[in-house]
């Protein structure tokens, strides 16, 4: 058994683990902060993407003792302080970037780690570095246009899929 103590969401948090416990387990187990999905076990998803010291990482593939003394961000972290939707979960719910919910959590993380890179991405850009993500529902139109959205473009000029 271990001690971690790490920063979620701007709140301090603490835990005894075993080793091999992962950090979505954590997440989910330990602090009750389901909205890190666990998709496939397999890092191929991402639905399980959160940040860790800003960088995007599937929670799947990482011990929660390796996030000792971090800084992690999950979903349940990403509105705005007053609670209302930030603005890319609000592009992502104008645009219907979403459909059954699942891969949502994981592609609005995504969507935040590519738009603080990357400001202004092109549309073959986003397709790009969404390829870690999968969604069954969608399509990932919808997806495409959120993000474009939420980086204050133009969506118009996105052909139909």
């Amino acid at each position: 058994m271990a001690s971690v103590t790490m920063t979620v969401n701007g709140k301090a948090v603490s835990g005894t683990i075993e080793g091999r416990t992962l950090l979505v387990d954590f997440l989910r187990n330990d602090l009750h902060l389901t909205g890190t999905h666990v998709g496939c076990d397999t890092s191929q998803c991402g639905a399980c993407i959160v940040h860790v010291n800003g960088e995007a990482v599937k929670a799947c593939t990482m011990f929660a003792a390796e996030a000792d003394g971090a800084e992690v961000a999950t979903i349940e972290g990403q509105a705005n302080a007053d609670g209302s939707l930030n603005v890319i979960q609000q592009a992502f719910q104008d645009h219907h970037g979403l459909q059954c919910g699942f891969c949502t959590p994981g592609m609005v993380m995504s969507a935040a780690a590519l738009l603080k890179e990357n400001p202004k991405p092109t549309e073959g850009e986003i397709r790009a570095y969404l390829e870690g993500n999968i969604c069954r529902c969608t399509g990932y139109h919808n997806i495409v246009k959120a993000i474009m959205a939420a980086s204050g473009q133009d969506v118009s000029a996105i052909a139909a899929a």
